[in-house]
């Protein structure tokens, strides 16, 4: 039968391409139409030569066209037809004229996936499948963990806060392909994983103490086959082992040959071919942690993508969404040792006035979230300097990794940061004009607020806890706890208010 709310998710990875028709309800929730999956040669390819050859190029598309015909059966077309790729296709020199091709070929938008933005896919995804189960994720720290064809992909949650998340440049595909090059051998591939995993963990360390991860979930499709042998269901989108399942599997696994992986497991060529190497990654990173339990959602990116559509009828999912952004903001904060009093302060104040002023400024929830970074970083550049720290923070912010905001959007937050003190943009901005019009006008609107919530916190010591906003003929009156010496505050306004009245029109006032 076809639906009228079907959407489908076509995604070119580095091994093949993979096809997920969904039907989405009014609630956020949907049930699986239909799947489908064929393997292509891409990540060998880009991996190999820096770009997608000729017969890969024929064999993407044809696989492409052959999946739009199945969607015709399904009613799925236009704008309901997302199609991703990943890691490969990221890597590839000529990947603009891939993209231009699918579109002439197929009719269909090719999105290309940066690092950050397939980690938030897959932390959805993750979301949707854990549900409320398995408490001791949400209470202790953990990680995510996905390698594929090309990169890797690290979420390190503390008490089920996100603390950082990144895209590293580690995948089967390259693992194999380097340790081919060094001709060493067992002997070769062991080294190669064994350093990369060191230093890999040494940076994580940094930031996550991996002496105290108790749970790892490991998301790609090398585990899932793991899952599938020696694991046990948690619930119908996700399986769990102990950690001496795993590596008893990890030990068992590096005597088979690909042969005997396609005959024991039922799989094919293309997920046996590096299955070995996506297996031992994943068990050197559980050896640098004392996790005893090991999370392997049946679901992929594609299934965080349909949760990413489905989000504008689930608020609670959106709002814990964004409070894991905030949350991996705040930890930024914290490596380049910033004010955390007044940067929370000033970031509550800011969302005080962003919800009193919501008819003056008309922006969205999206909105609101990026000015509760940038106010949580605002000041993030004095750890550089504390001359010309705004644009000090511009830099470390827009050259960051915060989970969940895509380059476009650390822009805007690098802006609004950059323009939150000192003098007003102009034409000689690069970094400004080379927004859109509309991106202009947020960062204006956004950093406005945000230069009236930092002047009442002039002296770092949070006296206005709470404000009240009050319209006025011309003006918006700001009230604050009564009885308070606000001299220093009324003085931080004069200077710094000048935007609100420049992109508002209105005068503002502290009584």
């Amino acid at each position: 039968m076809i639906s009228s709310n079907a959407q489908a998710v076509l995604e070119i990875g580095s091994t093949g391409i993979r096809l997920l028709v969904a039907e989405i309800d009014g609630s956020g929730q949907w049930r699986t139409l239909d799947e489908a999956d064929r393997p292509v040669t891409l990540g060998r390819d880009v991996f190999t030569t820096g770009q997608v050859s000729r017969e890969s190029f024929l064999e993407c598309l044809s696989v492409l066209k052959n999946f739009r015909e199945m969607l015709a059966g399904w009613g799925v077309a236009g704008a309901d037809v997302h199609v991703i790729a990943t890691s490969a296709l990221r890597a590839a020199r000529n990947r603009e004229v891939f993209a231009d091709r699918v579109k002439l070929d197929t009719g269909c938008d090719l999105a290309i996936v940066e690092g950050i933005e397939e980690n938030r896919l897959i932390y959805l995804a993750v979301r949707f499948a854990l549900k409320n189960d398995m408490a001791s994720f949400w209470r202790g720290n953990s990680i995510i963990f996905e390698i594929g064809g090309g990169s890797t992909e690290i979420m390190l949650l503390r008490r089920g806060k996100m603390v950082a998340a990144h895209s590293l440049r580690l995948g089967t595909i390259l693992i194999d392909t380097q340790s081919r090059r060094a001709r060493g051998g067992q002997g070769a591939f062991e080294r190669y994983l064994n350093e990369n995993i060191s230093s890999t963990a040494g940076r994580l360390s940094q930031e996550l103490d991996l002496a105290a991860v108790r749970t790892l979930v490991l998301a790609g499709s090398d585990a899932r086959i793991a899952a599938d042998n020696a694991g046990a269901d948690l619930n119908e989108h996700c399986k769990i082992m102990t950690r001496g399942q795993f590596l008893q599997f990890a030990e068992r696994i590096q005597e088979y040959s690909i042969e005997d992986c396609i005959a024991r497991f039922n799989i094919r060529f293309a997920e046996a071919e590096f299955l070995n190497a996506g297996v031992q990654v994943y068990r050197l990173l559980l050896e640098k942690t004392c996790a005893q339990d090991i999370i392997v959602p049946r679901i992929s990116i594609r299934e965080g993508l349909l949760v990413d559509l489905a989000r504008g009828v689930d608020p609670q999912l959106q709002e814990e969404f964004y409070s894991q952004v905030s949350a991996g903001a705040l930890h930024l904060g914290r490596k380049y040792h910033f004010d955390e009093a007044h940067h929370r302060h000033v970031a509550a104040l800011c969302m005080v006035l962003f919800d009193a002023l919501a008819r003056e400024h008309g922006l969205g929830r999206r909105e609101r979230m990026l000015l509760e970074v940038a106010a949580s970083l605002h000041d993030i550049g004095m750890f550089i300097r504390g001359s010309g720290h705004h644009l000090h923070g511009q830099y470390i912010v827009t050259n960051a990794e915060i989970f969940g905001l895509h380059k476009e959007e650390l822009d805007l937050v690098g802006n609004v940061i950059r323009y939150h003190r000192g003098p007003l943009p102009s034409p000689a901005d690069i970094d400004y004009i080379a927004l859109q019009k509309e991106e202009r006008i947020i960062v204006l609107k956004l950093a406005s607020l945000l230069r009236v919530s930092d002047a009442l916190d002039r002296g770092h010591s949070q006296q206005i806890k709470t404000i009240s906003v009050e319209r006025r003929e011309g003006s918006i009156v700001l009230h604050g706890p009564a009885g308070l010496d606000l001299s220093l505050e009324r003085v931080a306004l004069e200077e710094k208010a000048g935007l609100f009245q420049e992109v508002f029109g209105y005068k503002v006032l502290l009584f």
